[in-house]
């Protein structure tokens, strides 16, 4: 789907979660370790940090963990470096992915990726070449239920917060902003006490396509399989 976020796919399904703990952890651990090593080690003037360890939370991940991913970002281990590496593919039928890998080993990354490219007879391309079609917001979710207020009311509370455009989406609320201004939304909702169940920044494709149910048979099979490596920390398509 457009704005397809791996992580709030599974996020709301604990079974998923723990069928495939190993390597959400792992996701998980890159991007707190790059968060520190960008912004260092305290999460309370580290935004990205900050948000990396809310999804640690929310996955049940050891605090140890969590800590050694830190000190890995701030020198502290001897452990490799993570790298950050964005990949464009196009598959048959005009459909697009943008995936995002977080690896200590880039050409161990890519082969692994390539596998599941080929299988399906997609392409990398070019750097820029996908990209283009896409756009950058943050993304806020709240379950509805959480609140609390009438829907009308808080939906203009969030306009004058900052937010671009707030929806619903099945259960959630999803609240678009630039990717700017995500930090400082996040914090005034949760300043009028209203629970926070998912924030990120996220690509958003400019006009997104339609598929088959066979189609979307295969882009299921290619989710599951991006999901189980490790290094690939997330993966956006133009799907609707």
């Amino acid at each position: 789907m457009s704005g397809h976020s791996k992580w709030a796919k599974l996020k709301h399904s604990k079974g998923a979660i723990d069928a495939k703990k190993s390597s959400l952890f792992t996701k998980i651990g890159h991007t707190i370790t790059i968060a520190a090593r960008e912004g260092g080690g305290d999460s309370t003037a580290n935004f990205k940090l900050r948000l990396a360890i809310e999804k640690s939370k929310q996955a049940n991940m050891p605090k140890e963990n969590v800590q050694r991913a830190i000190d890995r970002g701030l020198g502290k281990t001897d452990e490799g470096n993570i790298e950050a590496a964005t990949y464009e593919v196009f598959f048959p039928g005009k459909i697009i992915f943008i995936v995002e890998a977080l690896t200590d080993n880039k050409n161990r990354t890519m082969g692994e990726l390539r596998k599941i490219i080929n299988n399906y007879d997609g392409n990398f391309a070019q750097q820029g070449a996908a990209l283009w079609m896409f756009d950058r917001r943050g993304v806020l979710r709240i379950i509805s239920t959480k609140v609390g207020i009438k829907l009308e009311d808080f939906q203009l509370q969030v306009i004058d917060m900052g937010a671009e455009d707030i929806k619903i989406e099945g259960e959630e609320l999803a609240i678009y902003t630039s990717p700017e201004n995500l930090e400082k939304v996040k914090g005034s909702i949760e300043k009028i006490g209203i629970e926070i169940d998912y924030a990120e920044i996220e690509w958003f494709a400019k006009s997104p396509i339609a598929i088959s149910e066979q189609q979307q048979k295969k882009i299921d099979d290619i989710f599951a399989k991006l999901d189980e490596i490790g290094e690939i920390n997330d993966y956006y398509t133009n799907i609707k």
